[in-house]
C-alpha cells in the first residue's frame, strides 16, 4: 500500500517543525514549498493525494485551476486558516473538491493583538517613531489618553469579539458591541448591547470581528466612515473584504478621520493600499 502524499504550499520556516510533527504521528508523507498555490504553481500538486494552503491572495480568477487539480485527482483543498475568501467555492464544488479550514484562531491571542493595537495608536507609538526617527524628541500634540477614559465599541460579538470586550473591560474601558445574534448571558456586566450607528457616533475605539460572507461584504464603507469622531480609532482584524478598501483609503487620506489598525486586506488592491499606509504610518497600524 502506497503512503498518502500531501503537498503544502506556502509553508513558513516557523510552521515546518509542526508539519514535521504531525507527519511523526500520521505516518503521511508531506512535502512543503514556499510557493502559494496559483495557476503557475498548481503543477506541483500533481502526483499527490491532497493539498495544503494558505493564502494571501485569491487563488485564481478563472477555473482551470481548480479543473487541473480535478485531473490531479486531488478532492479536496485544506486551508491552514480559518478564512476561505480566497477560494472560489462554486468552481470547487464544479469540479468535486471539498474545502476545509481551521475552525478558527486562538480568540485570546487575536483579542490580545487588538489591546496592542489600539494601544499604540492611543499612545501615539508611530508618530513618536517617526519622530525619533527624525531626531525630533518633541512631545508637542501627542497627549495620550487612559482606556478607563475611552469607549470600545466591538462590531461582531463572537468569539474573538467577546475576548476583546472582556480585555479592556478588564482594563476599565466602557465596552459597547453590536451582534446579529441575541446578547449574550455571559456578558453581562461587561458591555452594552446597541446598534452599529451608535458604535461609530460615539466610540473611542471601533474594531471589527465578523466572519466574511456576501451579507457583509463592504460591511464598513463610506458612510460608517463618515459617522466615526475625528478622533476615533479604526481597527479592522476582521476578512479584509468587510471593509470597502476605497472608502478606507479615502477616509485616510482625509486627515479629518480617524487613525486606523489593519490586519487584513482586500486582495486585488493590497499592495496599493499597503504604499499608502507606509506613507501615513503615523495614523496606522499593520500587520
Amino acid at each position: 500500500m502506497m503512503m498518502t502524499k500531501i503537498l503544502a504550499y506556502h509553508v513558513r520556516d516557523d510552521e515546518q517543525p509542526f508539519i514535521d510533527e504531525w507527519v511523526r504521528e500520521h505516518h503521511i508523507q508531506v512535502d512543503s514549498v514556499t510557493e502559494e498555490l496559483h495557476d503557475d504553481t498548481v503543477a506541483l500538486a500533481k502526483g499527490y493525494d491532497g493539498v495544503d494552503f494558505k493564502q494571501r491572495s485569491l487563488i485564481t480568477d478563472k477555473p482551470d485551476l481548480y479543473e487541473k487539480l480535478h485531473a490531479y485527482g486531488i478532492s479536496q483543498l485544506s486551508a491552514r486558516s480559518a478564512g476561505i475568501d480566497t477560494l472560489n467555492l462554486d468552481w470547487a464544488k464544479a469540479n468535486g473538491i471539498r474545502v476545509s479550514n481551521v475552525p478558527s484562531y486562538s480568540p485570546r491571542a487575536v483579542a490580545e493583538l487588538v489591546l496592542t493595537q489600539a494601544m499604540q495608536l492611543i499612545r501615539h507609538i508611530p508618530e513618536f517613531r517617526a519622530r525619533f526617527q527624525d531626531n525630533n524628541y518633541v512631545v508637542d500634540g501627542l497627549r495620550s489618553r487612559e482606556l478607563s477614559e475611552l469607549t470600545i465599541g466591538i462590531i461582531g460579538v463572537g468569539r474573538i469579539g467577546s475576548a476583546v470586550a472582556r480585555i479592556f473591560h478588564a482594563l476599565g474601558a466602557t465596552v459597547l458591541g453590536n451582534d446579529i445574534t441575541k446578547p449574550r448571558e455571559d456578558l453581562k456586566g461587561v458591555l452594552r448591547y446597541t446598534t452599529k450607528d451608535e458604535i461609530y457616533r460615539i466610540a473611542d475605539v471601533v474594531t471589527v470581528h465578523v466572519y466574511y460572507s456576501e451579507k457583509n461584504h463592504h460591511l464598513v464603507g463610506k458612510d460608517e466612515f463618515a459617522k466615526l469622531k475625528p478622533s476615533a480609532f479604526f481597527i479592522n482584524d476582521s476578512r479584509g473584504h468587510v471593509i470597502d478598501t476605497v472608502a478606507f483609503r479615502d477616509a485616510l487620506l482625509d486627515t479629518s478621520l480617524p487613525v486606523a489598525g489593519w490586519t487584513s486586506l482586500k486582495t486585488k488592491p493590497r499592495y496599493l493600499i499597503k504604499s499608502l499606509l507606509m506613507k501615513h504610518l503615523c495614523r496606522c497600524i499593520t500587520n
